[in-house]
């Protein structure tokens, strides 16, 4: 029943309802109530009111005691802007990770640090309600399919083996600008599916030897063994060089299914965390811009990311009926994933722990963001470069966010 239908009964039976007697009244609000599915004291509050031709007042909100102190808040919102306006679950565990650097930078008391290590990220998604934003933006592929060894690379048909770290997927970003003609710059991206782990390198162009070669280099890095790749079908990964790369190191090769992106997803999401939000969608085509994107990438970007950015990952999905909930895991760094796996570097993973410990996560911040600015004035347009206004540290931390806020657009992992 619509609610002009409801309307309508609800002033044919107060008039029944103002003659009768009280046995019939009785009667009366039990016809009201299951036509309408009114509760009874409701039904009679709505007859008495279009008796008296008034209105019924809505209830005045409740308001609930403020527990948190605005200066404790305060120093939340401001870690949330310099950690890059991550999801509140995430920016729990930052703000327990960042606390030596939180008491450095801004010399919280002692009661404001017990209030923010307490604070759920119900209360955190409330506080920071009017500070959100949205963030949308297009992603243009310029992926050309390889034309030869697709019967030799087969298909990933198998779920990846997410306790083990050392499975990746890969992919490229093109840094062309609104124009893909002529040679630009790319960003080699990989992912480990176990660990989240990330690692980032730029190149100009996308021929077979650098792609090779950047895999080569990224590889000797990484705190884990690689065992296998997957890659999209684009000429840069399907070729005759990659291939045999991995076939003489025993690395595991297979690509994903043409045109199905969720394929890859693991790694689509780390183009836009660890490439697109930071860099954008300028074009750089010049060997100095190139060389300052792996600068950025090889030193303070992927120890930022890697170290002090915790990300979550997808246990379960439950559906109910045309509702799904998302279950995740507790939210940890790379690096604390990496440090539970025994079949991680045990070296290389001590290695970082001890950086870490010696590196200020705001100090990291400010040197990604020079190194911006000086890839920003490199951008190309028309062949020659354009100067571009340096940004603010918060345009920054919006720039460096992981989730968004909702993770809802992720697969496995954040």
């Amino acid at each position: 029943m619509d609610l002009h239908s409801r309307r309508e009964l609800m002033e044919s039976m107060s008039k029944r309802y103002r003659q009768a007697s009280r046995t019939s009244k009785k009667r009366i609000l039990d016809e009201v109530c299951a036509a309408t599915g009114f509760h009874r004291k409701y039904a009679i509050a709505r007859i008495n009111l279009i008796e008296t031709g008034r209105r019924m007042k809505p209830k005045p909100p409740r308001k609930r005691n403020r527990f948190y102190r605005r200066e404790t808040l305060d120093v939340i919102q401001k870690v949330w802007e310099e950690a890059g306006c991550p999801w509140s679950v995430r920016l729990k565990v930052i703000l327990r990770l960042w606390l030596p650097a939180i008491r450095k930078k801004y010399a919280p008391s002692r009661f404001v640090e017990e209030q923010m290590l307490r604070i759920s990220p119900r209360t955190i998604d409330r506080a920071l309600k009017g500070k959100k934003q949205e963030l949308r933006r297009r992603l243009y592929g310029r992926t050309k399919p390889g034309p030869l060894l697709r019967h030799q690379i087969p298909i990933r048909c198998e779920s990846w083996e997410e306790t083990v770290p050392g499975h990746l997927e890969m992919d490229t970003v093109a840094h062309c600008g609104s124009n893909a003609a002529g040679l630009f710059a790319c960003s080699f991206n990989l992912t480990d599916i176990a660990s989240t782990w990330v690692e980032t390198q730029a190149a100009l162009g996308k021929s077979e030897v650098g792609i090779v070669q950047a895999f080569s280099t990224i590889s000797r890095d990484l705190p884990f063994q690689v065992l296998d790749i997957d890659s999209d079908n684009g000429g840069e990964f399907i070729n005759r060089n990659l291939y045999t790369y991995c076939h003489d190191r025993d690395i595991g090769f297979t690509r994903s299914r043409p045109y199905k992106k969720d394929d890859n997803a693991h790694i689509e999401q780390k183009n836009w965390t660890h490439v697109r939000k930071i860099v954008g969608w300028d074009r750089y085509d010049t060997p100095e811009a190139v060389a300052a994107l792996n600068d950025l990438y090889a030193n303070e970007l992927r120890l930022y990311m890697n170290l002090f950015q915790p990300s979550v990952k997808l246990i379960r999905t439950v559906r109910k009926g045309s509702r799904k909930t998302r279950h995740y895991d507790q939210p940890q760094t790379p690096l604390n994933r990496l440090a539970a796996m025994p079949k991680a570097d045990p070296k290389k993973v001590e290695h970082y722990l001890r950086l870490r410990e010696s590196l200020d996560p705001f100090d990291l911040i400010k040197i990604i963001q020079k190194k911006l600015d000086r890839i920003w004035k490199l951008r190309s347009c028309g062949g020659k470069p354009v100067q571009k206004k340096a940004v603010s540290e918060k345009e920054l931390s919006q720039a460096l966010s992981r989730t968004l806020a909702s993770p809802h657009v992720v697969p496995n992992s954040l």
